[in-house]
């Protein structure tokens, strides 16, 4: 399948289009609504998740912070941007499990 990418002029990914090809182009990351086009890197960074978050050298976004060690399947965290805020060396929040038990 090809992704093709209507992009606005400042960049911005407006509209995909998912088509049958034979085309065996593949990108690290499908365009997506919102992304944005860099040229230099011909490829689709998707938008910033969190206004303290940053792009790394491979193009993803990274927390300020790092997630907790202790992180599994069964201890899961979500990112608070307004504990971040007001405490820069918070923002990963425990998140209950469903069934109440961690």
């Amino acid at each position: 399948m090809a992704h093709y990418a209507q992009v606005d002029s400042s960049d911005v990914v407006v509209q995909v289009l998912v088509m049958d090809n034979d085309n065996n182009n593949i990108r690290k990351q499908y365009a997506g609504a919102g992304y944005t086009y860099d040229s230099t890197k011909d490829k689709f960074i998707s938008p910033q998740p969190y206004a303290s978050w940053a792009l790394d050298s491979d193009d993803d976004w990274q927390a300020p912070i790092a997630m907790p060690s202790d992180a599994s399947e069964d201890k899961q965290y979500r990112w608070d941007e307004d504990a971040y805020q007001a405490d820069n060396s918070a923002g990963w929040v425990r998140e209950p499990l469903l069934d109440g038990m961690n």
